[in-house]
């Protein structure tokens, strides 16, 4: 990574309700140490994006992390926050889901092989107890209402980059944890 990648992830800042101001460094730590804290468990690291339209337009991008436990049942989740404001209106529903799907993808990219094989290192000894992990994009679309035309287009942006996308009802990270911090 050279100095301007690690300059502009230093800039990128995120929150939860009871840390403000983590670097994605900050972020990833935690994570790995959720992670740590039940290895033989199954992981979803999900990352979407929602916004909100006022006299400016509001972003919220979301990382979070789904444990879910052998019965298939949730067993905790730890996620953060990253706020984008655009000082405009954005009226155009295609413009404000490209936007969207960009902010979700600069996300995702960070999550790269250094990165994810920390996660692994953690999970792969207890593989044979369960552990495992997945990496999903949620999108704030879905196949009843007016985003349902950018479905194609916007999973084709993942697709392309080897990452599962979900849409509504299935894209909890930006539908439900997202839309709660637009408002």
């Amino acid at each position: 990574m050279n100095n301007k990648e690690v300059h502009y992830l230093n800039k990128m800042l995120f929150s939860n309700s009871t840390k403000h101001n983590m670097t994605f460094d900050e972020v990833f730590n935690n994570i790995l140490n959720f992670i740590g804290k039940e290895p033989t468990a199954f992981y979803k690291l999900a990352i979407g994006t929602d916004s909100h339209v006022k006299s400016f337009t509001r972003f919220i991008s979301a990382i979070h992390v789904h444990r879910i436990g052998l019965d298939g049942i949730g067993k905790g989740a730890w996620g953060c926050i990253k706020e984008y404001t655009v000082p405009r209106r954005i009226n155009s529903l295609r413009e404000k889901i490209s936007i969207e799907t960009s902010l979700t993808q600069e996300l995702l990219f960070l999550f790269d092989y250094k990165y994810i094989s920390q996660i692994l290192d953690i999970l792969i000894p207890y593989a044979e107890k369960g552990a495992d992990f997945t990496l999903e994009a949620h999108l704030d679309i879905g196949a009843k209402g007016a985003t349902r035309e950018f479905i194609s287009e916007m999973m084709g942006r993942f697709t392309g980059m080897g990452i599962e996308a979900k849409i509504k009802p299935d894209s909890y990270a930006a539908s439900s944890y997202a839309d709660r911090y637009t408002k």
